[in-house]
């Protein structure tokens, strides 16, 4: 069993400008799971640059605010609630269009790492 509470894991500015806790990685946990688990903010009025996971899927899952996912071109809004599905490959980014910070839970499978991830 692992035990975690996001609030004390370190955060780090990503390539993508977003602030980001990893919660649950094969590489630091040393446990054989196949995805990454990741906490990530961005505050209100900012935007993540765009990127691509290359060889990997994503999948947001948003707990607090509000914006607007470009995926590939296509934009759809997000609230609190909803789940976002990112193909592998997909050039992506996110707009907090809120008054808030918008925090979500990030999916990436197989697992994120650094050397596969393309940033604009």
């Amino acid at each position: 069993m692992i035990k975690k509470s996001i609030t004390a894991i370190p955060p780090f500015t990503a390539g993508d400008h977003t602030l980001i806790r990893e919660v649950l990685h094969p590489k630091n946990e040393g446990v054989p799971m196949s995805y990454s688990l990741a906490h990530a903010e961005l505050e209100a009025g900012k935007a993540s640059l765009p990127h691509r996971l290359m060889e990997r899927s994503e999948v947001y899952i948003i707990l607090e605010g509000e914006g607007t996912a470009y995926v590939d071109g296509q934009a759809t809004q997000l609230q609190a609630g909803d789940v976002l599905f990112i193909p592998a490959g997909a050039e992506q980014y996110l707009d907090n269009t809120g008054t808030q910070t918008v925090r979500f839970l990030c999916i990436v499978d197989p697992a994120w790492s650094e050397e596969t991830e393309i940033v604009k």
